[in-house]
């Protein structure tokens, strides 16, 4: 039976920070991590865009910069062609080669592609544990579809949990750490 967890909170609380100390602590354990994590870009402190790094081989790419081109999703514009190319084929290709998937995020920008939308379904379908941010305030049916799955257990990240959350994941994905 499918896997999945989904780490929520507000803007900033630390659902990135929780869900690479999870990643860190499964490779650690000589488990093969694979999927997609999309930091900040920063530039002379404020935060100008978001990268897109395949978590198997450190490809990275933009996907979205207040630079770019492509659909707005507030003050940032999302380069599908980076989100497919490097997101997409990440967690396309983590799906056929690793233990465990990591995706930060499934969010506004990530929903512009159906592509990218139908490699996270494929993903939580398969038998191989996901471990996923998701956009808490999203009203996306997408989103509530994934949030709505039977074989999904939610945590918020809040200012009191954020420093114990990754050991309560890591409890309940014991069974998938033989």
């Amino acid at each position: 039976m499918p896997f999945n967890i989904l780490i929520t909170g507000s803007p900033g609380i630390g659902k990135t920070t929780v869900l690479n100390r999870i990643k860190s602590e499964i490779a650690r354990q000589n488990y093969d991590v694979g999927g997609v994590t999309c930091p900040e870009i920063r530039k002379n402190g404020k935060r100008v865009g978001f990268s897109i790094i395949n978590i198997s081989n450190n490809e990275k790419g933009i996907l979205a910069h207040v630079k770019s081109k492509g659909p707005h999703v507030g003050r940032y514009k999302v380069n599908l062609r980076d989100l497919d190319e490097i997101g997409t084929n990440a967690i396309e290709t983590a799906l056929k080669n690793s233990d465990f998937i990591f995706i930060d995020e499934i969010a506004p920008m990530e929903l512009h592609s159906k592509r990218f939308c139908s490699a996270v379904e494929a993903a939580m379908d398969s038998e191989k544990p996901v471990a996923a941010v998701i956009h808490k305030r999203s009203s996306h049916p997408f989103v509530s579809k994934i949030k709505a799955r039977k074989d999904v257990l939610i945590f918020e990240v809040t200012h009191e949990n954020r420093d114990i959350l990754c050991e309560e994941i890591l409890k309940d994905l014991k069974g998938f750490l033989v």
